[in-house]
């Protein structure tokens, strides 16, 4: 069992920066692969990043390429998300996700654990 807490969120004017952290609680964080996942009002939950559960593989969606880095920390069984140059299509909330499939998945159904979500609102 993981329980996942987002926090960082907030309001941030358009370029702007943000970063995020998921605080995972169970002894399986550090052979779990972590995803960040995005759900803007009416629109359905979309990939944003995902790390191994050794740090040394990312994948991020097209997106948010080169704006953001996802990163983490075994030691401190933490998970994060910094989103530079962030844009008003960026608005959503922010949640992380534990898996602990052999594939970096990036579709919301490749997850097993789930946070609460973190608003994220950029305004122009």
């Amino acid at each position: 069992q993981v329980q996942l807490v987002e926090s960082g969120g907030g309001l941030v004017q358009a370029g702007g920066s943000l970063r995020l952290s998921c605080a995972a609680s169970g002894r399986t964080f550090s052979s779990s692969h972590m995803g960040w996942f995005r759900q803007a009002p009416g629109k359905e939950r979309e990939f944003v990043a995902v790390i191994s559960w050794s740090g040394g593989s990312t994948t991020y969606a097209d997106s948010v390429k080169g704006r953001f880095t996802i990163s983490r920390s075994n030691a401190k069984n933490t998970a994060y998300l910094q989103m530079n140059s962030l844009r008003p299509e960026d608005t959503a909330v922010y949640y992380c996700a534990a898996t602990r499939g052999v594939i970096m998945a990036t579709t919301p159904n490749g997850y097993t654990y789930w946070g609460q979500g973190t608003q994220v609102t950029v305004s122009s």
